[in-house]
């Protein structure tokens, strides 16, 4: 199989890459990536299987650059996307930009191009805030954040493809990723890091927004089952095995960390802040899914990876558009 993934040097989709071809040793990846402020090409460094990996430099939106890039393609595997809800507040144009018009140019250019499966990565955050039970994939969808929004708007899109094209279109939707490569503005890698050299963590609000984690090789089992196996116009939910408010969370790290409370800073809520998600992930299982890591287990090992891969993350927050973001948002960014 010719695969072409969307994003793969980003957190998720490099993670995908990576495990796809030592998975599966006849594929073949075409990695189509813009390398934006989260794409790292360090991310693949020494993968196994690189020679059946070729990474092209492009903008998702450019029918031309993704036109070149589907040629001789079986499938598609789309993570590529602007995924930080906070930068979405700041500014919410880059999100339609790449959510959505994007996944239009990939849709329009896969048809064309007749390729046989097309996997659209989604999230859990379209369905809103769930105040009891789990999100089931025929709930509507009730985004509240400009990036959730832009998410859904694509997940839309990609439905209409199928309804009206019977283009073979599959969904996923996952709860919170975490694990290694993931770019250090989201909650662990920033709670990890800032801890290593002993910055405190902004903990928004009063800490009880609850989420469902999922450890990011889990995911990319996932999504790898549905291409593989998944029925053509379906949706399917990728959720974790810990459901945690943020304070808990935090504990579980501070204890493996052994930092004290001290380096817990609360900070104002987050504008339009979901307060739950959780997913109800019965229709994965029934393709024949199941964890293989535990919360607690994938912890101490994403711990240990940040603690052992200083080189990989220290050039990031050292960089100074990062460090104006944190100082923005946070109050607080450098090296203490």
């Amino acid at each position: 199989m010719k695969l072409l993934v969307t994003g793969g040097l980003g957190f998720i989709g490099s993670n995908f890459v990576r495990w796809s071809l030592k998975k599966h040793p006849a594929l073949r990846i075409v990695n189509l990536d813009l390398r934006t402020y989260a794409g790292n090409p360090a991310n693949l460094k020494g993968m196994d299987g690189a020679a059946r990996h070729r990474w092209v430099r492009g903008d998702i939106a450019d029918p031309k650059t993704v036109a070149k890039a589907m040629r001789g393609v079986d499938a598609v595997v789309h993570f590529a996307a602007e995924s930080h809800v906070d930068r979405s507040i700041l500014d919410a144009s880059a999100f339609l930009r790449t959510n959505v018009t994007g996944t239009q140019v990939l849709l329009d250019a896969a048809r064309a191009a007749g390729v046989g499966r097309f996997v659209h990565v989604s999230t859990d955050e379209v369905y809103g805030s769930v105040e009891r039970g789990e999100s089931k994939e025929a709930d509507p969808l009730l985004p509240n954040s400009p990036y959730a929004a832009s998410k859904a708007a694509s997940d839309l899109m990609v439905r209409a493809a199928f309804v009206t094209h019977e283009f073979p279109v599959l969904v996923t939707r996952c709860s919170n990723n975490f694990g290694p490569y993931q770019f250090p503005e989201k909650a662990l890698p920033l709670m990890i890091t800032n801890w290593l050299d002993g910055i405190p963590f902004p903990l928004y609000g009063d800490g009880l927004n609850i989420r469902d984690w999922v450890h990011v090789t889990d995911h990319c089992r996932g999504v790898d089952l549905v291409l593989r196996k998944g029925t053509p116009g379906e949706v399917y939910n990728i959720g974790g095995t810990a459901s945690l408010t943020n304070k808990q969370l935090i504990e579980r790290v501070r204890r493996i960390m052994g930092v004290p409370p001290t380096l817990v800073t609360p900070v104002p809520d987050r504008k339009g802040h979901d307060r739950r998600y959780a997913v109800d992930c019965s229709k994965l299982r029934r393709l024949g899914f199941r964890h293989e890591t535990t919360f607690e287990e994938a912890l101490r090992r994403t711990v240990a990876w940040y603690r052992a891969n200083e080189a990989w993350w220290r050039p990031l927050k050292g960089r100074k558009d990062v460090k104006t973001y944190y100082k923005a948002n946070y109050g607080f960014g450098g090296k203490r």
